[in-house]
């Protein structure tokens, strides 16, 4: 299937009816370090390196006890949270099949799903520390079209965030070149103390995706009922 190349590159040899951009995509993944480093530590994805370079930078896994992961096919993020938090709740939801992952419960639903909030909070029985979206829209192959279709899966993530986080808690998403449209930018400003943009080194050069990293959550104001004469 493939031989050595000067200093170790492995190269794919032609096979009959492979074409020439799956053959460039097998030689990409047989010499990337982190695709071979999360074989070796029983990683599912090298996706995982991504947020562990995000937490090293951020630190948003430190003490968290609750934590949503949408989109989290194929389960590389969730690894990551219950290996850094053995003890930490973890509920995730993908429209595709995942396997099991020990101590995380896994719906398979589309986020978009009006049922879908509440399954996730019943699930996890309390506030989220932290909300992860690695979500993406499949693409059609019109730029514009799937830049607009999977910044609106983040600014549901982000209202999500938004109605379930504990105050303090954060989240995190992905998001194309540009980073998160100024909207969105701005609406999570107004939830979150700090809202910073992050390239991880484990995310290709030649990939479009960012991600949006917005901590301090600030929790909604609470109303004073007792000046409120129809409380």
């Amino acid at each position: 299937m493939s031989r050595g190349g000067p200093g170790g590159h492995q190269r794919v040899k032609t096979a009959r009816g492979r074409t020439a951009q799956s053959t460039r995509w097998l030689e990409r993944q047989l010499n990337d370090p982190y695709v071979r480093r999360a074989r070796a530590e029983g990683y599912r994805s090298r996706a995982a390196y991504k947020l562990i370079e995000l937490d090293e930078r951020f630190g948003m896994l430190k003490g968290v006890r609750r934590v949503i992961d949408l989109g989290i096919a194929p389960g590389g993020w969730s690894q990551v949270v219950r290996r850094k938090r053995p003890e930490a709740t973890v509920v995730g939801i993908d429209l595709l099949p995942v396997d099991p992952i020990d101590g995380v419960t896994i719906l398979q639903l589309d986020f978009m799903d009006h049922r879908a909030p509440d399954l996730l909070t019943e699930a996890l029985g309390g506030p989220p520390d932290l909300v992860l979206s690695d979500m993406a829209a499949n693409t059609v192959g019109h730029q514009q079209t799937d830049h607009l279709r999977t910044m609106a899966l983040v600014e549901a993530g982000a209202w999500f965030a938004a109605d379930v986080l504990r105050p303090g808690g954060a989240f995190v998403a992905k998001v194309l070149a540009g980073g998160a449209d100024s909207s969105l930018v701005a609406e999570l400003k107004r939830n979150f103390t700090t809202v910073k943009h992050a390239k991880p080194p484990a995310s290709r050069k030649e990939s479009s995706e960012w991600y949006v990293v917005a901590q301090g959550f600030k929790g909604r104001p609470v109303t004073d009922t007792a000046d409120d004469p129809a409380a």
